[in-house]
């Protein structure tokens, strides 16, 4: 996830945290400060430090749970709404779905029962500050996270029970359709989130915000995958394209982009083989800043992986998908470079496919010749 900055790397698993949470931290101590001064600031701080352990604590439950089905988890990124664990690939299979999807919320229920008998109180989500005691803090952690709890099973995308709503329903119908239904509920919780935080409290418009966009990512996701399906690599391939090679210039690259409008240039070296790729978005933000003296091999995304143009396209969509690449080489039996094969154009077929389909209705629907 782009903004963001690696903490550090536990057991394979890449802790993340985005930019926007150091943000949420300055707010809570300016805020706190104001009202209690530096001590204030500094309890306010450590609060929300401790609910963000209890978090990643949640995501390695899924980490966990997915690792015994096989499914990797690349980095856990930390956000102010909470956190994200990225799976190298979605389980098809409505048991392992649902048994990742429950794992967070059963960590987060441990945390908010063991600290509930540990002061002594009882469970509730109205705890309030005591003073900055230890017991006072520890409460409201309690509570804190049994809110967590509760939120996360709303069945509803991208939340916890909006997978194990997904799961459910695979157990009834197909993975594809059982995503929209959930995807659309998701989207319909965001609506009412929206109208909340419109009458009582605009940090819901923005929760509001990030659970739009996490439901209508996984339908997307899912239809690309559905559209991959019973196609090969060479349908969905780019095959005109201009190449820079490794010494290229950031001006020569600045010249072929504007020449070509490529969103995705392969690097390659003195014989032809591919060594990356350069993006656009890395081409446009690096013009700003770097000098004339840079070359393309400075800027490029190495380690791109080759696939031939008769597999299957869902392994290339998996591939830029687990590796979070801006595209995957297609390549010949020589390693010579025939195609490319980006979200871009995965994303045109699955448009054409969607014109066709529409057209092949239409015509199913006019009426035929009568016979007399």
């Amino acid at each position: 996830m782009t903004w963001s900055i690696p903490l550090g790397r536990v057991y394979g698993t890449v802790v993340r945290v985005h930019v926007t949470f150091l943000l949420l931290l300055l707010w809570i101590a300016v805020i706190d400060a104001g009202q209690g001064g530096l001590p204030a600031a500094g309890r306010g701080v450590l609060f929300v430090l401790l609910v963000f352990v209890c978090i990643v604590m949640h995501e390695f439950g899924h980490v966990l749970a997915a690792r015994r089905f096989g499914v990797t988890t690349p980095d856990i990124t930390l956000l102010p709404i909470g956190g994200v664990a990225r799976l190298s690939r979605i389980p098809e299979q409505p048991g392992q779905e649902l048994i990742i999807a429950l794992a967070g919320p059963a960590v987060t229920l441990v945390i908010a029962a063991v600290l509930f008998a540990a002061t002594g109180t009882r469970p509730t989500l109205l705890a309030v500050d005591t003073g900055g005691s230890v017991q006072g803090m520890m409460g409201r952690l309690a509570s804190v996270n049994l809110f967590l709890l509760l939120f996360n099973l709303i069945p509803a995308f991208p939340m916890d029970g909006g997978r194990a709503l997904r799961a459910l329903l695979g157990y009834r119908m197909g993975f594809v359709r059982a995503t929209q239904i959930a995807a659309s509920v998701g989207q319909g919780f965001a609506f009412l989130l929206g109208f909340l935080g419109l009458v009582a409290n605009p940090i819901l418009l923005f929760i509001a915000f990030f659970v739009y966009l996490g439901a209508a990512a996984e339908a997307h996701t899912v239809q690309l995958r559905q559209v991959a399906q019973g196609m090969i690599v060479g349908e969905s391939m780019m095959t005109r394209f201009e190449t820079l090679p490794l010494d290229a210039s950031l001006d020569d690259a600045v010249r072929a982009l504007i020449r070509t409008a490529q969103h995705v240039f392969p690097v390659v070296d003195g014989t032809g083989r591919l060594q990356g790729v350069l993006t656009q978005a890395t081409l446009v933000q690096r013009a700003q800043v770097d000098g004339p003296a840079i070359v393309v091999a400075d800027l490029m995304t190495p380690g791109i992986p080759a696939i031939h143009p008769y597999q299957p396209l869902g392994d290339a969509l998996r591939l830029l998908q687990d590796g979070s690449l801006p595209a995957v080489a297609v390549t010949d039996g020589t390693d010579r470079l025939v195609g490319l094969v980006t979200s871009e154009t995965i994303g045109e077929v699955m448009l054409t496919h969607g014109v066709r389909r529409s057209r092949g209705a239409a015509g199913a629907g006019r009426p035929g010749p009568v016979a007399s």
